[in-house]
């Protein structure tokens, strides 16, 4: 596959050379041509490196991005990304554009406007938290790609929380919210229909992400 990978940080050098390691044509695009990273990426991983702003259709144009099977966007500025991975598309139809975010907030942003694919380290540190602190009960676990503002949640039901007994597929959830699996506390799956709530069940269940604070409650207030 041929690669593009705009910006040339931390991020943007060690992920080219994962896949040049695995046997990919990369090429990385350093905004900065006064930058002592692009004399670092040339001499670590040879010339692969693109001197201009993968934000430009000129920049791009000249990196090939026409033939490109992926753009991956890594800087430390959000907005670059999601303009770089836009002109990727738009312009140049480019099959797969994937983007890092630095504010979760902006999360849903560039998912709404197409990008293929978003990855957050701060929210992925965040989920980790959420597992460990008890006061956390909503656990997002995946965004369901192609579907903007889909989410796949995990919630803990608490000791006391008012559907313990009751009928999984009988729980009254929020509009945009639905059950797909429970696991007891044995780690045993059951389907929603016919099993009964118990404490420490864990429900994993789909959910519009603003309807994400409805279904905690629907799940856990006593």
């Amino acid at each position: 596959m041929y690669i593009i990978v705009v910006g040339g940080g931390k991020v943007g050098f060690y992920l080219a050379k994962e896949l040049l390691d695995e046997g990919h044509e990369v090429l990385v695009i350093e905004k900065d041509e006064h930058s002592p990273r692009s004399t670092f990426i040339a001499e670590e991983l040879g010339d692969v490196v693109l001197k201009g702003d993968g934000c430009e259709a000129a920049t791009l144009e000249a990196a090939g991005t026409g033939r490109a099977d992926m753009l991956i966007a890594v800087t430390g500025d959000d907005e670059d990304n999601l303009v770089a991975c836009q002109v990727a598309r738009a312009r140049f139809r480019v099959p797969k554009t994937m983007a890092r975010i630095n504010n979760p907030k902006n999360e849903l942003i560039f998912r709404k406007l197409g990008i293929d694919v978003t990855v957050s380290a701060t929210s992925a540190i965040l989920n980790q938290i959420e597992q460990e602190l008890p006061t956390h009960r909503l656990v997002p676990l995946l965004h369901l790609r192609g579907r903007a503002g889909l989410e796949m949640v995990e919630v803990r039901i608490p000791a006391g929380s008012r559907i313990i007994g009751k009928e999984a597929s009988d729980v009254l959830l929020p509009q945009g919210a639905m059950i797909t699996l429970i696991v007891d506390a044995d780690g045993n799956p059951h389907l929603p229909a016919g099993y009964s709530v118990h404490a420490e069940d864990v429900v994993i269940a789909v959910s519009r992400v603003d309807a994400e604070e409805q279904l905690r409650r629907a799940l856990t207030e006593r």
